[in-house]
């Protein structure tokens, strides 16, 4: 195996070391599981991984620290170049270990994820128009500073880190039938695929204005592409990852596209009937339900990952807010609050109060 390639021994060395070393600093994230109908949708179950209650907004924060833990760190700290989602992740890391972070992100993220990096004592450079442009920036850059350089998503400790969500959902409620996973640069999927093998359909997603994974496919091989939409912030990747790629060569069954309005369709709906706030990215799953490009079994299972929240606030006020005469309670008789299941938590807190969303214990 190549060091672009992943494991199940990379896997579980990740669970070890999260577990043992510094579990404090990353949250067991909800599993939601719900009925088909609740959906409108001709399947046995919809689980949702609540990973957007994830330290710092989204699942990076797992492959972040596991790449921190995993090295012997230079004075100058660490460094990287991000749409916003893994630079959040690697600074809320890097200050709870005490050591110095700087991010660089493209002209496209937004102010929202600026702000959050700086509330979380980053250093942040704003360069480029594309992630692409931030990261030259920054590779550049570390080559003169030394410190210990993070990516994104294409670094095996990352990608490990990653899959410790797959992992847990398994230790929850078991395997589901299939498992739908947004697709930026691909450490998410690649995690994914690599733990779950061939025991889940595992089926790629991604904006049809930044189809990396699906282009790739149809090259046979990794190619550059245009990046732009309403989830280019955290999936604007213009290359699979070579990590991504190989895994999804073995485990990955199929790659969708779908369009901005979909995707917006299903984060305005998980807000207004769920209350789950989360940024477009984390949309893709339910998108591909709503839309019919994915098509479910009547018997299935099937999981979506909701990968990330960190979205400016502001967005949401273009959907209104339900009438409270006729608003929904929640699935289980939870009631949710702006940032997922409870009022007021900030996903970059530490602090995590007791979850009661009907979901299995973890």
């Amino acid at each position: 195996m190549s060091s672009l390639d992943i494991a199940r021994a990379d896997i579980e060395g990740a669970l070890r070391r999260l577990d043992a070393q510094q579990r404090q600093l990353l949250r067991r994230t909800p599993l939601m599981k719900l009925s088909g109908r609740e959906f409108g949708l001709d399947c046995a179950e919809v689980w949702l991984k609540l990973e957007q209650l994830q330290l710092g907004g989204s699942f990076k924060a797992r492959g972040m620290l596991n790449r921190m833990l995993a090295n012997e760190i230079p004075g100058s700290g660490v460094i990287i170049a991000s749409g916003g989602n893994a630079g959040i992740a690697a600074a809320a890391a890097a200050q709870a270990l005490g050591l110095p972070c700087e991010v660089f992100v493209p002209l496209l993220a937004s102010q929202a994820k600026r702000d959050r990096l700086r509330q979380l004592g980053a250093s942040v450079v704003v360069t480029g128009a594309a992630y692409s442009e931030a990261l030259e920036a920054c590779l550049m850059r570390q080559r003169v500073s030394g410190a210990l350089l993070l990516h994104a998503y294409d670094q095996l400790e990352v990608v490990a880190g990653a899959a410790t969500l797959a992992a847990e959902i398994e230790a929850a409620a078991g395997l589901p039938d299939s498992v739908l996973v947004s697709v930026g640069g691909g450490g998410l999927i690649g995690g994914v695929a690599a733990w779950f093998e061939h025991r889940v359909r595992v089926v790629a997603l991604e904006p049809a204005l930044a189809p990396t994974l699906f282009n790739a496919r149809a090259a046979g091989h990794p190619v550059d592409v245009s990046v732009s939409g309403v989830a280019a912030d955290s999936l604007g990747a213009k290359r699979i990852g070579e990590i991504a790629w190989n895994v999804s060569q073995r485990y990955v069954t199929d790659a969708l596209l779908l369009s901005d309005e979909a995707i917006r369709a299903a984060q305005r709906w998980l807000w207004t009937e769920l209350k789950l706030a989360v940024e477009p990215a984390a949309a893709l799953g339910l998108a591909a339900l709503q839309s019919g490009a994915y098509r479910t079994q009547s018997d299935e299972r099937v999981c979506l990952i909701l990968c990330g929240a960190n979205l400016d606030p502001a967005s949401l006020a273009a959907y209104g807010h339900p009438d409270p005469g006729n608003s929904h309670p929640g699935p289980q008789g939870c009631h949710p609050g702006p940032q997922g299941c409870h009022p007021g938590l900030d996903p970059g807190s530490r602090a995590m109060p007791p979850l009661d969303c009907g979901s299995s214990p973890q």
